[in-house]
């Protein structure tokens, strides 16, 4: 069985990452999206509620097992017998970022190989930043979430303002 890793912030989940998920689904037997937590970073969502919300986007994916975790990718990966991490590139920055992530992560850990995934182009606008950005002045998140997902972000954002 091949195991693959999609680990990320998810601060919030967008439509992109949930193709690159459901993509990687394709690929691998089963797939972890896990919301990884940085200690030096702020984000606008716990690592909790980006959990809840990227359940919620990932639904429908039925070898996708989300997880929160904190510490190094490479322990996570062994902790799930994930032998790839899975990665979305929007654009040639993405690519060259991620390469250079997957050559340490190969010196680090030499077990774990890196497999990165083209976004979809009608896709590749979309960004967690820009994300936050619509939420925080309340525009519409349609074109960023299903329906749904959408729906929880608004719950959460309303009950974070009360």
């Amino acid at each position: 069985m091949k195991y693959a890793i999609i680990p990320g912030s998810f601060d919030p989940v967008t439509l992109g990452h949930v193709d690159i998920i459901r993509r990687a689904a394709h690929l691998f037997d089963k797939v972890f999206p896990v919301v990884l937590v940085n200690t030096e970073k702020r984000y606008m969502f716990t690592e909790d509620e980006r959990l809840r919300i990227l359940k919620c986007a990932c639904r429908s994916i039925e070898n996708a097992e989300c997880h929160v975790f904190e510490g190094l990718t490479s322990d996570f990966a062994e902790s799930v017998g994930a032998g790839f991490i899975a990665k979305g590139v929007r654009n040639t920055t993405d690519f060259d970022y991620e390469a250079g992530l997957s050559q340490i992560m190969k010196k680090f850990d030499s077990r774990l190989e890196t497999v990165l995934i083209p976004s979809a182009p009608e896709l590749s606008y979309m960004s967690s930043t820009y994300a936050r950005e619509r939420i925080k002045y309340g525009c519409d998140l349609s074109d960023f979430a299903d329906g749904e997902t959408a729906r929880l972000i608004c719950e959460i954002v309303g009950s974070k303002n009360k």
